[in-house]
């Protein structure tokens, strides 16, 4: 039905309130009937005409008059009447209610009655123009009508209708409206009196309805009950009435719910009896009860008379509404709406044409709804002993439960089945979520049958319906209805229950008790703000929980916040959703009777907000932490709700009761588990948002922290609590470490950098000079100030299982002073410093009295490798991954040589990523130019520049390398000593805001070195690291994360090493192959063969062949059986090889294979016969090209089984190694504009001779480097120095300068063929250059050397591999945009790394379909090109060079050093400082 703004319906209530009393004024008094409906004729339209009718009546005319009321248009409408006495009585002369002076009723009741129709008849009289004017019987005049006088009344309408000669009786249609009021009430009684009373009702209606039916035909009655009004007058107003209403003595207790539910149920009843009654079963007669006094709120203030307009309005809308659907919230936009017939729905609502199903007045058969849940829960045992405080409180030794609360708790409607709205009256306290026992767990979950799981004999809980003072309560003592000021009342009945139960030991029985309040709170403050303010709700919880404190011992009490109650508004507004908006707008108006945008919402939401807040406010002043056994924890899981919504995403009533108000059975379970989870979860790191449309398993508790979370046991802050039982240490000194338990432990040692020797851990905000202070008794592996409660330290924790623990720092100071002791990290320490700390170390314990090195058992943490790669950047040969390795087997095989009985933890390093995007995007916190050059290389790369993937390789690399040596088991030789990896900061997660932004309050303010926060949790991390087996170890740390207390167990009490882990180290496979898996899904050619080369997929590709030289031959790709490398193996060769299938060999023939089947032209095995289309050879140079390009032509039109029109044909084109090689002969003769040249001639080739062609112009790669001596293992150097004369001057640095500046023009010289004019002008012809060898990563090893498995024996061709890598690397690019290209390649093995097309790019990338097309295509200018977008490392052969020049130049020092070296070279003699250099010149 159509919304239309027009007439305002202010001032309803007080109307009604005239229509029921009386007379009305003396102004009215005096007219007669005549003169009286010329007034009301003339105040209606002095009123109406104030707005324009808002219908369309036209649009809904129709010629044929209607034959049925199911069908009744407006306009079909030729007369209004009324029978029943809206009456008011009014102050002599003063147009207002006389609140003080009730009036007796002597005058005309027809007045009102003709005010309110003639209303009603303007506004019909716009759809249909000939009705007539209205009548209203005039009866006996009492408020209360009488069956008698209804009687009457009816008799007199129906004569005076037969002898009005302007109607025709029989063919005419009429509306006629019958008033009835209820002063008794009796209608809002429960259950069976409700019954008595309608019957009644319908008994004394019966009668004239039963004669308007059989005397009146043509008819629409509207029946209408003023009983809705009289309620609200006798609830808001002191008014007086004659006669007196009758007040009903219901015979059970009424409450808000009750009388909500029951009015809704009072509508019901007439709707279903009128629905299925004779008076709705001819097509000439309907009856239609119209509810709408049930809309009228109550004032707030005094109200002036109002005319008959606004009544006359809301009558109108009623019989625009559907039956069934006329009980929505008449809002502040709806007072002033009128609304209009639509074209879908142009007529009066009846029973039939809305639809209507009628409910019954019979009670509806129970459905099985209940959810019960599987409990895998292993450990379900109790305390060894009773436990004497409730931060050690195992779920099995819970012994009573119990609940305060309101109908939430009291399981109101939770078992009623749906569209059972009278039976939400019944409390389901078996059921309820926090201590509901009926049946089990298996088919109800409460938290009471959760913890009977754990502990059988549980007392107290709830069973059946029943009210809080039935014996089915027993502990749930919530109250239906409650507010929070009843909750101290409910907490009082709640002790003295429990204080005189003789099933419970009062004193000694641990108790969970969870108290749920607030919801009528929120929903009634609108109406009381003082009452229902935050500080008043938090007042009345601490009154309630502070005699749950002071009277009940060894309780823990669960303090469950206010629901975020506003995502019911979403289940009220959904039109599609049924649910009864009577009663929920009477049980929440202060919710749903407020606008969408109002300022009375925004009031309502930040109330919710502040009753949450204050509640936790109250909880965290640690009010109720005073005694041992007893606390009180938030259980935050309701503070966040979203509405559960169904597949359509609409609200999904099914997890409601059928009032849409409370819980059904589902979401108590669902309740429940979330409730028992965050009991589980740690104070902190609750659970604030459950999703109740997931069914979500039972949590069970952590066996490392078995406990129910308190605040203490939750490790809030820097302290943590220790509550491991086994504490004792072995019972003779062990003399293998595989038997070492944490108490046997007597000393304690740390090495490392300025994170162990704790610089900054406790520096304030903002106060960056004291970054430098060594907070050493804070850190996280060394340090030793004050104890575990206050500092958590992994000394600390051990000092809890042996209290006479050595070898820890305290306070602050460098590693030289007193108080370091055995803390020997030294700030901005590497790993070549690291043996000169061992050294120190070692002398340190010979030396002091405190420590017998030989006989105490000793834990050394080790973390090395973040200061390396703040400067590796500065000589990536110097800290080389090979190097690290070095440094760091040399510092560890010290101490296997001279410290017995030691067990070391070698701790991975935190990825400098977390540290930069700490740094980078805090600039206004974090000291950006004062301490980025601290950490250069990791702070000031570019983001995805090839600097940043360099810092990531590196990082690898260490790691890899700390794995290596480790798992090399060189350190497990000896009985009493090993070394254990410790892998818990690898996946360190960056901590993060609500906002996304980095979390600052981790990191000391430099934003690089971290605070006392995040040192507490790597403590507890490492510590859990060390009890947890190898293979099964933690890698990964969020530092807003909880890290449970690790504890010993009887079965497992020893600190873990590879033995007593059962653990082998792994010995990795032999790779079979380098080919690839193939993943991609689409694989369809075009619908029909492509004539543009823009729109070319990779199955459209019928024909491949390749041009170059060696490295398209593939010479040397296997090793070979001679002492010859001439063996050329095309079959494997990355652009045109064919051989195998793409699982076994990686090339870009065997990759198109998989999409089309059939391409052809790629070579196979190593014979001419069998080269296909590789027209490669080995020796070619630039110049040889145009002469590649004629012999390529050639063998295509030779080919018979190559349509050489067309086929669309893929030519990749790879040269300039050659004219590389043989440059250094004759230096002066610069060959770069040659060189483009040849290039440009060859393709002008294909450009004339061949249709529908695809070229990849591969960028020469970075040949410098080629020449090395990997001690021995490349066979034949003379041989490749011969064949690349260049390499004779591999020691001279100018000349392989020059050398690199060449190979750069190269690339730089082809870099722009794409964007040739001449190759754009054809539709079939495209020529695109893939740069991927502009820029390669150094292939390394694990333990970061030279990779020579990509080399052939000569160190100098690739082998089977590298092509596999060039090959993908080269579909890649085929794949990426020109402009957005990868120009780089990492040399990593991986089966997955293809790319493939997609639905939306399912193209091979041109310039005009990467739309980049410049506005003007020039022919290249002979200018060389030297401004690259190449990063600092210029190719693979870069850091291949590197490596040479590094071992060749200068030697790596083996020497250790007793101090901090400068560890800075000539940057003049490094090659990222020469590209550096030639990057800032460029600029």
């Amino acid at each position: 039905m159509e919304l239309c703004p027009g007439v305002s319906l202010v001032g309803l209530l007080l109307l009604l309130l005239l229509l029921l009393l009386g007379q009305g004024s003396s102004q009215i008094h005096d007219f007669s009937g005549e003169n009286t409906l010329a007034w009301q004729s003339q105040q209606v339209f002095g009123t109406l005409k104030n707005f324009p009718f808002p219908c369309k009546p036209k649009k809904l005319e129709l010629s044929v008059l209607s034959e049925s009321v199911h069908s009744l248009r407006p306009s079909d409408i030729k007369l209004v009447a009324a029978i029943g006495n809206p009456e008011i009585p009014l102050a002599p002369g003063s147009g207002t209610i006389n609140m003080e002076k009730p009036q007796s009723i002597k005058n005309k009741p027809q007045d009102v009655c003709m005010g309110i129709m003639t209303v009603l008849s303007d506004i019909i009289r716009h759809f249909s123009p000939s009705v007539l004017m209205p009548t209203c019987s005039p009866g006996k005049g009492t408020a209360v009508p009488t069956a008698e006088d209804l009687w009457i009344q009816a008799k007199e309408l129906v004569r005076s209708l037969k002898d009005n000669p302007q109607l025709d009786f029989e063919k005419d249609w009429k509306v006629i409206t019958v008033f009835f009021s209820n002063t008794s009430q009796c209608h809002l009684c429960p259950s069976a009196q409700q019954k008595r009373h309608v019957v009644r009702h319908m008994e004394m209606l019966w009668g004239v309805l039963d004669y308007l039916y059989r005397e009146v035909p043509r008819a629409f009655v509207n029946l209408v009950d003023l009983s809705e009004v009289l309620a609200m007058v006798l609830q808001h107003q002191e008014t007086g009435f004659s006669p007196a209403p009758e007040v009903c003595k219901c015979s059970e207790e009424t409450t808000k719910l009750s009388t909500a539910v029951m009015q809704w149920s009072y509508q019901e009843a007439w709707e279903d009896l009128l629905a299925s009654s004779k008076f709705n079963k001819r097509e000439s007669f309907a009856v239609v009860f119209q509810p709408f006094f049930s809309e009228i709120e109550p004032p707030l203030k005094k109200s002036s008379a109002q005319d008959p307009t606004t009544l006359a309005l809301r009558i109108w809308n009623s019989m625009m509404e559907p039956v069934g659907q006329k009980d929505g919230l008449l809002n502040a936009a709806e007072r002033k709406t009128m609304k209009c017939p639509s074209q879908e729905s142009p007529y009066l609502f009846t029973y039939k044409n809305s639809n209507y199903q009628a409910r019954r007045l019979k009670p509806i058969a129970k459905l099985q709804m209940k959810e019960g849940t599987e409990f895998t829960c292993p450990d379900k045992d109790p305390s060894d002993s009773v436990p004497t405080t409730v931060h050690r409180l195992r779920p099995a030794d819970i012994k009573v439960i119990g609940a305060l609360g309101d109908s939430l708790t009291a399981g109101n409607g939770a078992g009623s089945s749906p569209g059972n709205i009278l039976d939400v009256l019944t409390q389901y306290r078996g059921l309820s979520w926090s201590v509901g026992g009926d049946e089990t767990i298996k088919t109800v979950t409460t938290l009471a049958n959760i913890l009977r799981e754990f502990n059988p004999s549980l007392k107290g809980f709830s069973v059946g319906t029943g009210k809080e003072n039935t014996p089915q309560a027993s502990f749930n003592q919530a109250v239906a209805g409650a507010k929070s000021d009843g909750l101290a009342e409910q907490a009082r009945k709640l002790v003295n229950l429990m204080k005189t139960d003789k099933t419970i030991n009062f004193q000694e029985d641990w108790k969970i008790i969870t108290v749920f309040i607030g919801g009528n709170d929120l929903c009634g403050s609108c109406n009381n703000l003082t009452r229902f303010s935050p500080q008043n709700f938090i007042d009345n919880i601490k009154n309630a929980l502070d005699i749950l404190h002071a009277e009940v011992p060894r309780a823990f009490v669960n303090m469950v916040k206010v629901i975020e109650i506003t995502p019911l508004r979403e289940l009220f507004d959904e039109p599609t959703v049924r649910c009864p908006r009577i009663i929920l707008r009477n049980l929440c108006p202060c919710v749903l009777n407020l606008g969408a945008n109002s300022a009375e919402l925004a009031s309502l939401v930040e109330r919710n907000r502040q009753y949450q807040k204050g509640t936790e406010e109250l909880i965290e002043s640690g009010r109720y932490d005073t005694r041992d056994d007893f606390t009180v924890v938030v259980q935050p899981f309701f503070e966040n709700v979203s509405m559960p919504r169904t597949l359509e995403g609409l609200p999904d009533s099914s997890f409601f009761a059928p009032d849409c108000f409370h819980f059904n059975v589902k979401t108590h379970a669902r309740s429940a588990i979330a409730l028992w989870k965050n009991m589980l979860e740690p104070v902190g790191h609750k659970t604030r948002q459950h999703n109740f449309e997931i069914k979500a398993p039972i949590m069970c508790p952590n066996k490392a922290s078995p406990f129910l979370s308190t605040t203490k046991n939750s490790n809030l802050g820097y302290g943590t609590w220790m509550f491991c039982e086994e504490r004792a240490p072995s019972a003779s000194p062990p003399t293998s470490v595989h038997a070492l338990r944490p108490a046997d432990i007597q000393v304690v040692a740390a090495l490392g950098d300025s994170l162990t020797a704790g610089n900054g851990i406790s520096s304030q905000e903002g106060d960056l000079s004291d970054v430098s202070t060594q907070y050493r008794g804070l850190s996280y592996s060394g340090g030793g100030d004050k104890s575990l409660k206050n500092v958590t330290t992994l000394p600390n924790i051990l000092r809890e299982f042996n209290g006479f623990l050595t070898g820890y720092s305290v306070g602050t100071g460098d590693f030289s002073s007193a108080s370091a002791f055995l803390n020997q990290a030294v700030p901005g320490a590497k790993a070549e410093n690291l043996a000169s700390q061992v050294r120190t170390l070692i002398q340190r314990m010979k030396s002091d009295s405190r420590v017998n090195i030989h006989q105490d058992w000793k834990v050394i943490t080790v973390m090395i490798g973040a200061s390396d790669l703040c400067d590796f950047c500065t000589d990536s040969n110097h800290y080389s991954a090979a190097n690290f390795f070095d440094h760091l087997q040399n510092a560890l095989d010290i101490l296997h040589k001279e410290v017995p009985r030691a067990l070391v933890n070698l701790v991975d390093f935190m990825n400098p990523s977390i540290i930069r995007e700490v740094f980078l995007k805090n600039p206004n916190k974090c000291p950006v130019n004062q301490t980025s050059v601290l950490c250069n290389c990791v702070l000031t790369p570019g983001e995805n520049s090839h600097e940043l993937a360099r810092l990531e390789a590196f990082t690898k690399s260490y790691q890899s390398s700390m794995l290596q040596l480790v798992e090399s088991g060189r350190y497990d030789t000896r009985e009493d000593f090993s070394v254990v990896l410790q892998p818990f900061l690898l996946n360190t997660r960056l901590p993060v805001l609500e906002n996304g932004n980095p979390d600052t309050s981790f990191f000391a303010p430099d934003c690089i070195h971290l605070n006392q926060k995040f040192h507490s949790q790597l403590a507890r991390a490492l510590w859990a690291n060390m009890l947890e087996p190898l293979g099964k170890k933690t890698d990964t740390l969020d530092p807003k994360g909880v890290i449970a207390m690790a504890c010993p167990t009887k079965d497992k009490p020893f600190l873990r090493t590879f033995r007593n882990s059962d653990y082998k180290y792994p010995t990795k496979p032999a790779i079979e192959n380098w080919g690839s898996d193939f993943l991609c899904t689409e694989k369809s050619p075009s619908s029909k063969v492509p004539t543009s080369v823009h729109e070319l997929r990779p199955a459209d590709i019928k024909v491949v062949a390749a041009m170059g030289d060696f490295l398209t031959t593939a010479m040397g790709a296997r090793p070979s059986e001679s002492n010859s490398l001439a063996t050329h193996w095309r079959g494997l060769s990355w652009s045109i090889g064919g051989d195998g299938t793409l699982e076994t060999h990686t090339t870009l023939p065997n990759i198109l294979k998989k999409f089309n089947p059939s391409v052809l032209g790629f070579s196979t095995g190593t014979l001419e016969d069998t080269a296909g289309l590789n027209v490669a050879e080995e020796g070619a140079r630039a110049q040889d090209m145009p002469a590649q390009a004629r012999a390529l032509v050639k063998r295509m039109k030779s080919t018979p089984t190559i349509n050489l029109q067309k086929d669309w044909k893929l030519i990749t084109l790879l040269i300039g190694n050659n004219d590389l090689c043989l440059y250094c002969e004759n230096p002066e003769n610069n060959p770069t504009t040659d060189y483009v040249k040849h290039i440009q001639q060859a393709v002008d080739i294909l450009y004339e001779e061949l249709p529908r062609v695809f070229i990849n112009v591969v960028e020469v790669m970075e040949l410098a480097g080629l020449h090395h001596d990997q001690g021995g293992k490349c066979a034949m150097p003379l041989a490749v120095q011969k064949n690349c004369s260049c390499f004779r001057h591999s020691q001279n640095l100018i000349a392989m300068q020059e050398l690199k500046k060449l190979n750069w023009n190269l690339q730089s010289g082809i870099s722009e063929l794409s964007y040739w004019h001449r190759y754009m002008e054809r539709e079939d012809f495209a020529v695109t250059v893939q740069p991927f060898f502009r820029n390669t990563f150094i292939p390394l090893n694990e333990r970061g050397g030279l990779d020579l498995s990509f080399f052939s024996e000569d160190c100098f061709h690739f082998s089977d591999r590298g092509h596999a890598e060039m090959a993908i690397a080269l579909w890649n690019n085929m794949l990426e945009p020109v402009g957005w290209k990868t120009s780089s390649n990492n040399f990593t093995y991986n089966r997955t790394k293809l790319k493939c097309p997609s639905p939306e790019s399912p193209f091979l990338y041109t310039l005009r379909n990467s739309q980049l097309l410049p506005g003007t295509a020039e022919e290249p200018s002979s200018a060389l090109y030297w401004a690259v977008p190449v990063a600092v490392v210029g190719g693979l052969a870069v850091g291949i060079l590197g490596v040479m020049l590094w071992r060749t130049v200068k030697p790596i020092q083996q020497e250790e050093e007793e101090t901090l070296p400068n560890t800075s070279v000539d940057p003049e003699l490094t090659q990222d400082a020469v590209s550096e250099k030639r990057l800032r010149d460029e600029a």
